[in-house]
């Protein structure tokens, strides 16, 4: 595959560098006339008249991915591959695969799926009954893979946690909040912002919902926490960026526009007293004009005029910050991260920022053409060719990746995983269970004392990493590959026609996790699986058991490339 197809920009090349393509008929066509336009070939320098419409070469055909490079592309845009994944993939090429992907409806919301499952009852008003269920069976089992990989970046971004949401109907309140993320995650990010800003899960989350204006007489002021985090964690940051995601030396806001900010965010309510049912934290937030601070608000060099309604400064609050130049390179880059590589190159950095200022028609923000472009960047399609390339892989996607690699299933319906967020014996990490609004991980986090942190690169993901997470990771993915949870069991009918052969075992197991083992390891593997007899019982078993459980544990699936 070409760079330019696989997502290089027509900018990164310089004017008279030719493109590094192998030769077809347009480039040979063109050659002629490229050695003029540089100054090349001899002659007066005069391009030659244009060939006849009958002459013009065909379009370009497609190069299609092998089944690895396909289960390389997947580990980026998905939860985990399944072998069909692979097949689609292989058979009709990345572009193909993204169309398909971006026009896949959801098939159930988790909203509606709490509620089909029994869930909206008085009987679970004060508990989280459902949410691990509804978060962990669509992360499985839904097939609009890229968006789930996507709105699950995106509650990485834009962070909303469980137990942070203080209120009845909780795992309705957070549903709904992630149900906004996913819908949303092939749309505009003005148009997430809103609701994100508008929902019930944020207004509790970051303590805005009743936020009331100043009170002269009693001296108190409004909630200044989600007008700071919208600012810091959600869009702008805490410095003035480049384009290219780089930083430069000044603060991009000041205690005097969080507090200018935090005035446009007083009077929100629930638009219902009703708490017999959870409807209400399924819809907008709205504003108790009363509560309202009506007076004018100042912040990032924007005022919105005394005497402007609620719903008005709210636009014009949010117009203004997806304004700020900061908001491409700071979204675009903490995309990229959870796509594809901790470390992108500003250049990387830089091209999808530009997409997310222009997607080619003029409109800014749009994700769908951001998403596209960081997995068809050639940085993401090429050959990793630095040891720094990459990103650890949370703890959540390895799960969900050997889960869809060998078809687990829930015949009840009642995906009892759990929650998976104990260090001392689960995962460390469990969807839509982020302990703060900071994440389970920063973007710009560096081990510290580490060879990472020396060459001045972050690694997030380890934050969450350390020696007891990963024996508790090891310990009970082993116990899941072989017993499952409840009735949540994979499926490895497949896999076990392989079994008697190590090499070909070791080898399916690789492709399937997306995990790249170099031929050391797979030797390694091969050798331990070879050291169970399939003659004995269940030996079949214990040979795929074993290929899967010391690859989820090799450093180079856990790494992903």
């Amino acid at each position: 595959m070409t760079e330019e197809a696989a997502g290089r920009l027509p900018s990164d090349q310089d004017e008279c560098e030719p493109a590094d393509t192998a030769f077809d008929g347009a480039a040979l066509a063109g050659a002629s006339f490229f050695l003029a336009s540089c100054g090349g070939g001899g002659g007066s320098g005069s391009p030659p008249p244009a060939p006849p419409p009958s002459s013009a070469p065909p379009p370009p055909s497609v190069v299609l991915p092998t089944r690895q490079q396909a289960a390389r592309f997947l580990s980026q845009a998905t939860m985990g591959a399944s072998r069909a994944d692979l097949d689609q993939v292989a058979s009709v090429g990345f572009e193909a695969w993204l169309d398909a992907q971006f026009n896949m409806a959801r098939q159930t919301s988790h909203w509606d799926w709490l509620v089909s499952a029994g869930y909206a009852t008085t009987a679970t008003i004060n508990s989280q009954a459902g949410f691990d269920p509804v978060m962990w069976r669509q992360l499985i089992a839904s097939p609009d893979q890229l968006r789930q990989r996507v709105g699950m970046a995106l509650l990485d971004l834009l962070v909303v946690g469980i137990d942070g949401v203080n209120a009845p109907w909780r795992q309705f309140a957070v549903a709904a909040y992630v149900d906004v993320l996913m819908d949303n995650a092939f749309g505009n990010f003005r148009a997430l912002l809103q609701q994100v800003s508008t929902s019930p899960a944020m207004g509790y989350y970051l303590t805005f919902l009743g936020n009331r204006k100043a009170n002269p007489a009693t001296g108190a002021v409004p909630d200044e926490n989600y007008a700071r985090e919208l600012m810091q964690l959600f869009t702008i940051g805490l410095v003035r960026l480049n384009p290219d995601g780089s930083a430069q030396a000044a603060e991009t806001y000041t205690q005097a526009d969080i507090t200018g900010l935090a005035r446009v965010f007083t009077g929100f309510v629930l638009d219902s007293s009703d708490n017999s049912t959870p409807d209400r934290l399924r819809r907008p937030m709205a504003i108790n004009g009363a509560q309202h601070e009506t007076g004018s608000k100042t912040f990032l060099g924007t005022t919105i005029s005394a005497g402007t309604s609620g719903a008005d400064s709210l636009k014009l609050a949010l117009d203004a910050i997806f304004a700020h130049p900061n908001v491409a390179p700071f979204v675009s880059k903490q995309l990229i991260q959870r796509l594809v590589t901790s470390n992108p190159s500003p250049a990387y950095v830089g091209r999808i920022s530009a997409v997310f200022e222009n997607n080619g028609t003029g409109v800014r923000g749009d994700l769908r053409a951001v998403v596209r472009a960081i997995l068809l960047d050639f940085e993401a399609r090429s050959d990793p060719v630095t040891p720094s390339y990459g990103k650890l892989r949370p703890p959540i996607q390895r799960l969900t990746a050997w889960a869809r690699a060998f078809n687990a299933s829930s015949p009840s319906n009642s995906w009892s995983i759990g929650d998976t967020s104990s260090t001392a014996n689960r995962l460390g990490q469990s969807p839509g269970r982020s302990p703060s609004v900071f994440n389970f991980f920063r973007p710009g986090y560096r081990p510290p004392n580490t060879p990472i942190a020396t060459a001045g690169l972050v690694a997030p993901e380890f934050q969450i990493a350390n020696e007891p997470s990963v024996i508790a990771y090891v310990n009970y993915m082993q116990a899941l590959v072989a017993n499952g949870a409840g009735d949540f069991r994979a499926d490895y009918t497949d896999i076990l026609t392989r079994a008697g052969d190590s090499a070909v075992l070791v080898g399916e197991v690789d492709l399937l996790l997306g995990a790249q083992l170099s031929a050391a390891t797979k030797t390694s593997i091969a050798a331990a699986v070879d050291s169970i007899a399939i003659t004995v019982a269940n030996g079949s078993l214990s040979r795929v058991y074993t290929a899967i459980v010391l690859t989820l544990a090799s450093p180079e699936y856990l790494i992903q490339k």
